[in-house]
This record gives structure tokens, C-alpha cells and sequence, in this order.
């Protein structure tokens, strides 16, 4: 029955499955970063959205709020902790998990990003089994 309503309103089977897909807003200022990120999302079940700083990630997030954000800490325009603090205080039905990905390592930077609003932290580098194990905690894997 779904399937016939999504083909009288011009979407495929897969196209209206695709409303329902998890999201993941990878922010990063490195172009590299932003594909690698992008390929564990992939393979973690999520549709990466790409963003190269916070003001371009908030206006993403305007446009409709991803489930999953991984943002770097140290970007042009709008760093990592600014953004956060903003997107905190967009009103949404379903606030996103956010994870800092940043190579800042120290105490003081990590107790920094969740006081402003991020749920965890992973340092740089970081591959698809330290994600998982994250978003795992998270009850987000």
C-alpha cells in the first residue's frame, strides 16, 4: 500500500525508504577528513551530509536536523564548540547526537566540548571500530 501511494506521488520503493534513512553531518575544514568520515558513516548504516565549517553545518541543520553530527574543533568561519552552542539552541523535535572529532586530546578540551553541548569525543585518527564502539555507548550504533 505504501509503495502504491509513494509511486502516485512520483517516488519509487527506495526513494520513500530514503525519508527514513539516519543522517550523519560530517563538519570538517579538511576535504579528506569530511570523505573518510563520510565512508565509516556509510558503513555504520547512516547517509553522510558533508559540511566544511559550523556556519555551513548550522544552516545544514536549519534545513533539516541529521540524527548523527561528528564535527571537528579547530575550523574557519565558525570553530566546533561555537557551533555546537548553536545548534543546541535550535528548537527540534529530535535532538541530534554530536561527537567531536578533533585532534585537540587534552582534559581541558574534552570537558570544553561537552560543556557545549556534545555528547562524546573521539580523537584524530580515528577509524570505523573506535566509531562504532562510540555510538555503540551512545545507544546510536
Amino acid at each position: 500500500m505504501r509503495a502504491a501511494k509513494a509511486m502516485r506521488d512520483g517516488k519509487s520503493g527506495a526513494a520513500a525508504g530514503q525519508a527514513a534513512a539516519k543522517t550523519c553531518l560530517i563538519v570538517d575544514d579538511s576535504r579528506v577528513i569530511r570523505k573518510v568520515s563520510s565512508k565509516i558513516a556509510k558503513s555504520l548504516g547512516y547517509v553522510p551530509i558533508e559540511a566544511q565549517d559550523g556556519m555551513e553545518a548550522l544552516a545544514r541543520c536549519k534545513q533539516a536536523m541529521p540524527h548523527l553530527v561528528l564535527t571537528d574543533w579547530n575550523m574557519p568561519e565558525m570553530d566546533g564548540i561555537e557551533f555546537v552552542k548553536q545548534l543546541r539552541a535550535i528548537p527540534t523535535a529530535h535532538a541530534p547526537t554530536v561527537v567531536f572529532c578533533t585532534s585537540n586530546s587534552e582534559a581541558a578540551d574534552i570537558h570544553q566540548g561537552i560543556g557545549a553541548g556534545a555528547d562524546d569525543y573521539i580523537v584524530k585518527p580515528f577509524d570505523e571500530a573506535a566509531l562504532r564502539a562510540k555510538l555503540e555507548k551512545l545507544g546510536r550504533g
